[in-house]
């Protein structure tokens, strides 16, 4: 053999056991990086560096996790990454949330959105910063009508709004998620931008797309992909890109609106979330920890914009489908409507109180829809102990809700919507400890008085104007996506007016 081809031979295999050392090495580290603590919630066998990815699809996780549970119980873990730690059933979270809130409390830094967000914003905070934060958004909400009547006036004139917009449809098939979805989002828009946004606005449809787009793939397999791999990720092609491009056109039209209250900003008339953030900033100039900067100013107002447009506007598209598939409840919730509040007069908050069974459909539309089955993810802020298991400090958390919603020991037809699952035996409302899909503790989402009161007007102003049908011939089906959010999949309906 001539020397050349032997040293070429050489060369070759020093490679090749470079290569291989290194690929031994990086795996040895990994499993000695991820091994577990003692006493951790146990959990199945997962691959080094990849870890469950390949044994998770993004597209029906919740369920996938369910069935884990079937296995390991109440408590175990999975591996996305860094192990993460899933908590399943109404006694296990609340005992996590709400009796160990304080260790429940923090969220963790996920390359994904630390890349879009720099965990700035309501969301992605914490400690002292999230704090805060959170005080001032809800005061500041509170403030602008939340909760109280003042508000309520401006969401029935948006009924009427959404009303006409549906009406001009003239009982024709439609899809009716981006026109809900601007209803509900310009109650959020006018507390934080102090306007709102025709059903005309291209623009501002285009906007709300983009937002479910991104919603979507952030639950998809290229994002759990960056997730465990962002060092690889950021540097090439594929669809986690169109995430970044979406949220930068969305972040730059809420940076467009901060600078336009800034260009016409009064100190002593504060017209909205904006306008109450920038006097705050000149308030606390020297409480540089609190947050109260331009930069976090956008991603809480990101924040609030966009959780104030999508989990409220896919409720609803939830609700619009529920009534399509079972016309027997809708006659029925109809039926309280009209004996109620009439054919005529603007449906009140007020009313709920003498309409059990609408508040019963909506609960069970929540129930069933269940828009954040795998809640938001958290961090321990110390090590905790949860029955047999210690979870240490620096831990993510995951409180399941699919696993509350969709107890078999909570709920009698836990698979079926039955809106007697808020019912007693006399036909009055009845709260159930397993009703949380707002979650719980310390990280409840703050937007709930907002949400319980758009869901009840808006629902009960469009059943009171319309009956709603699936078009001639189809069958509605009640086939969901999974991103961030579990929504319906696209489906037309016939609106006719009553």
């Amino acid at each position: 053999m001539p020397l050349l081809s032997v040293l070429s031979l050489l060369e070759w295999v020093d490679v090749g056991f470079c290569v291989m050392f290194l690929a031994v090495f990086l795996i040895f580290a990994d499993i000695w990086k991820n091994k577990s603590p003692k006493d951790f919630p146990p959990g199945p066998w997962s691959l080094p560096i990849f870890g469950d990815l390949f044994r998770i699809d993004p597209a029906k996780i919740h369920l996938q996790l369910l069935e884990l549970k079937k296995q390991y119980g109440d408590i175990f873990s999975i591996r996305l990454g860094p192990r993460i730690v899933v908590l399943n059933g109404v006694k296990l979270i609340k005992e996590a949330f709400v009796q160990h809130g304080e260790n429940f409390a923090d969220r963790p830094s996920v390359p994904l959105f630390t890349d879009i967000n720099k965990n700035n914003g309501l969301v992605g905070s914490n400690g002292y910063m999230w704090k805060q934060q959170r005080r001032f958004a809800l005061m500041t909400l509170k403030n602008f009508g939340v909760g109280k009547r003042s508000l309520e006036s401006s969401i029935q004139v948006e009924c009427k709004w959404l009303n006409e917009a549906i009406g001009n449809e003239q009982g024709r098939p439609f899809d009716p998620q981006f026109i809900v979805n601007n209803a509900v989002s310009n109650i959020i828009c006018c507390l934080v931008f102090g306007d709102r946004f025709e059903y005309s606005d291209e623009h501002f449809q285009s906007l709300l797309r983009l937002i479910n787009e991104a919603i979507y793939l952030e639950g998809s397999f290229w994002a759990q992909l960056y997730n465990i791999f962002p060092w690889v990720m950021r540097r090439v092609p594929g669809p986690h890109r169109k995430i970044f491009a979406h949220w930068e056109t969305v972040i730059n039209f809420v940076k467009l609106k901060i600078k336009e209250h800034r260009d016409d900003w009064d100190p002593s008339t504060s017209r909205d979330y904006i306008d109450c953030f920038l006097s705050e900033m000149e308030k606390v100039e020297d409480n540089v920890e609190a947050g109260f900067n331009e930069e976090n100013l956008c991603y809480c107002t990101l924040d609030l914009f966009v959780a104030g447009s999508e989990t409220t506007s896919t409720t609803l598209y939830w609700a619009l489908l529920y009534m399509i598939k079972y016309p027997d409840v809708q006659e029925k919730v109809q039926a309280e409507i009209d004996r109620v509040i009439g054919p005529s007069r603007q449906p009140s908050v007020a009313d709920r109180a003498n309409m059990p069974y609408t508040d019963a459909v909506l609960h069970e539309t929540q129930r069933m829809g269940n828009i954040l089955p795998l809640n938001v993810i958290r961090m321990t802020t110390k090590d905790t102990t949860l029955g047999e298991y210690t979870i240490p400090k620096g831990t993510m958390v995951m409180g399941i809700l699919t696993s509350v919603l969709f107890d078999e020991s909570e709920w009698e037809t836990p698979h079926v919507f039955n809106p007697g699952h808020f019912l007693d035996g006399e036909g009055n409302f009845r709260r159930r400890d397993a009703f949380m899909p707002f979650s719980a503790g310390k990280r409840v989402c703050l937007g709930e008085q907002l949400a319980r009161m758009e869901l009840f007007l808006f629902f009960t102003s469009l059943l009171q104007r319309f009956t709603f049908s699936p078009p001639l011939g189809v069958e509605p089906s009640l086939d969901f996506r999974m991103g961030i959010t579990l929504s319906p999949k696209a489906y037309e309906l016939c609106a006719t007016s009553r």
